[in-house]
């Protein structure tokens, strides 16, 4: 004798098998928010000068040529771990002093090369723009990107 699915029986599953998966992904969904807020963000070292460095980040659209963890253009090297690239990544003053240095040293006006423009920062702009890049660097992104030269 074979059983035949009712339509109560299979609504059952339906309404079952939907509030198991709304509550996977509600609980999934927390657990994500908790693990951001409270793990992978430094929300302490978020000063006025990181957040006026990612001002000027967005200001000058950086994110056209550069990725940062991962999101941006890939024209120009990845920046989301670059003072950790460049060895600086634990002294502020050295940090400013190698991104104030490489921008400036940054050719322009060469046909046919990829290159950076002059932003004409002023030093509390570098400042600012490093303190934003340190910032980023201590973000957990699970070892995204690859900390390799580039």
């Amino acid at each position: 004798m074979r059983e035949v699915m009712t339509k109560s029986m299979a609504r059952n599953i339906f309404y079952g098998g939907s509030l198991f998966f709304i509550i996977i992904f509600v609980g999934l969904t927390a657990q994500s928010h908790r693990y951001i807020r409270t793990t992978s963000t430094d929300a302490a070292g978020l000063t006025d000068s990181v957040a006026a460095g990612k001002h000027i980040w967005e200001e000058k659209a950086c994110i056209n040529c550069h990725t940062i963890l991962g999101e941006g253009a890939y024209f120009a090297p990845e920046l989301g771990n670059v003072m950790t690239r460049w060895g600086v990544a634990d002294d502020p003053q050295a940090a400013f002093e190698t991104l104030k240095g490489w921008m400036d040293a940054m050719p322009t006006g060469i046909e046919g090369r990829r290159q950076m423009p002059q932003f004409n920062l002023s030093d509390e702009e570098y400042r600012q723009l490093a303190d934003f890049l340190l910032w980023t660097n201590k973000i957990r992104a699970q070892d995204w990107p690859p900390n390799d030269a580039g």
